[in-house]
């Protein structure tokens, strides 16, 4: 006998018949763009994106939820679609697909947004294109593939060429400004194993390294057990900080960086401190193989610019000889007076054979400060400004004060 009421039961039980859902959210730089995006999600069926203006102080804010699968980006009006793509990349999670929609015909920008881990959809197009593109995108993430698999943190290391230079400050500042004004997550590791003043830097009372035991090397790591390791410092802020007692440095080290190599899949930004004592268990080719991008610091002495020539030297010999985009940012820190300078800023860009990408000056009763918990990066005046300068110079911008575009092996 036909039964109405058993048929729409079992449909009603039927999977395929349940209304579908991507969590997306979508930044318009036009109404025409983001009333084609509504059309589309309405005429498959889908639930609307959460649409917000596109605005640099807006995209973290509205992205950091673990929901968010896919995240559209309209650049129609940009002048240059990769550059801007990459400044927003970084504030975004790395656990999104990233669509960016843009009017760029040209085959490079494709290139340079697919190695970065981003989709693009040229401009125009009609509802049928850009939804089947979605869906396209979305059935990727559903069978574990696609770009987003290639976006994970960038690496940023910050290497001292003695000890004493600032290396460590400088680190703990930039990843307040990264994190606090730049709305990006960041982690920063302390390759200082034993001992070590990052805490205070960062103004951290009661910090105590993560005690690691001869048998977790053999443990089996996963990005949860990475995760559990983090010190979380603020809303987009965290340290690894790792230490032991039966464990050699060198062991020590390649536990971190398998670690960081976890983290970095929900990060922006990675930050490795290595301080003069840290740098002793790393090589050049560690440093050109952990990194995107490798702060030198220098102080105004002798000392310090012969080591970081021989660093300088020996970094882009490496990365010449892999092939590495490296990018490297010279940072000359006053830590001491200008007036007890031993050498020039002229001398060291000689000696170096490059220039100075930027310039941190003197910051007179800098441990007091600290200690009060004062971020340099707060306070007016030109250490503020420079360390604002090396933010943008780690996004790609250019520093505000007419500072050159950082150094690339091979420009």
């Amino acid at each position: 006998m036909f039964d109405l009421v058993d048929i729409l039961k079992n449909r009603d039980g039927d999977p395929s018949q349940e209304a579908r859902n991507i969590e997306s959210v979508a930044f318009f730089q036009s109404e025409k763009c983001k009333a084609l995006v509504a059309e589309a999600y309405r005429f498959e069926g889908l639930e609307q994106p959460a649409f917000f203006p596109l605005a640099d102080d807006s995209i973290a804010e509205h992205t950091r939820s673990e929901t968010v699968e896919v995240i559209i980006l309209e650049l129609n009006t940009s002048k240059n679609v990769v550059k801007d793509a990459e400044k927003l990349s970084h504030q975004l999670p790395n656990s999104a697909s990233v669509v960016v929609i843009g009017s760029e015909d040209c085959i490079s920008t494709i290139r340079k947004l697919k190695s970065m881990g981003i989709y693009y959809l040229f401009w125009p197009i009609n509802k049928n294109e850009l939804i089947e593109f979605v869906m396209s995108v979305h059935d990727n993430r559903q069978g574990n593939r696609g770009l987003s698999k290639k976006r994970r943190a960038k690496q940023v290391t910050f290497v001292g060429c003695k000890g004493g230079v600032g290396t460590t400050m400088l680190c703990a500042e930039t990843s307040y400004i990264l994190s606090g004004k730049r709305n990006s997550t960041c982690v920063v590791v302390d390759n200082c194993y034993q001992g070590g003043n990052l805490d205070i830097m960062m103004g951290i009372e009661k910090f105590q390294k993560r005690e690691i035991r001869s048998g977790s090397l053999t443990a089996n790591l996963d990005f949860t057990s990475s995760q559990s390791l983090l010190s979380k410092q603020g809303k987009n802020l965290s340290v690894l900080a790792l230490t032991s007692e039966d464990i050699t440095s060198a062991d020590l080290k390649d536990y971190t960086q398998n670690v960081t190599a976890f983290i970095s899949e929900d990060a922006n930004f990675v930050l490795e401190d290595l301080s003069a004592t840290a740098e002793l268990v790393f090589s050049s080719k560690d440093l050109v193989n952990i990194s995107d991008c490798v702060i030198l610091v220098v102080s105004p002495t002798i000392s310090s610019l012969r080591e970081a020539a021989r660093l300088h030297r020996e970094i882009k010999l490496e990365a010449e000889t892999k092939g590495s985009p490296l990018r490297v940012i010279v940072v000359l820190n006053y830590s001491i007076p200008e007036s007890c300078a031993t050498v020039s800023k002229a001398e060291v860009e000689e000696f170096l054979q490059r220039p100075i990408d930027v310039v941190m000056p003197f910051v007179k009763k800098l441990d007091a400060k600290i200690l009060d918990k004062q971020r340099i990066g707060d306070l007016r005046g030109k250490a503020s400004k420079s360390l604002h300068n090396l933010a943008a110079l780690i996004f790609g911008e250019e520093a505000t004060n007419g500072s050159v575009f950082p150094f690339k092996w091979g420009s």
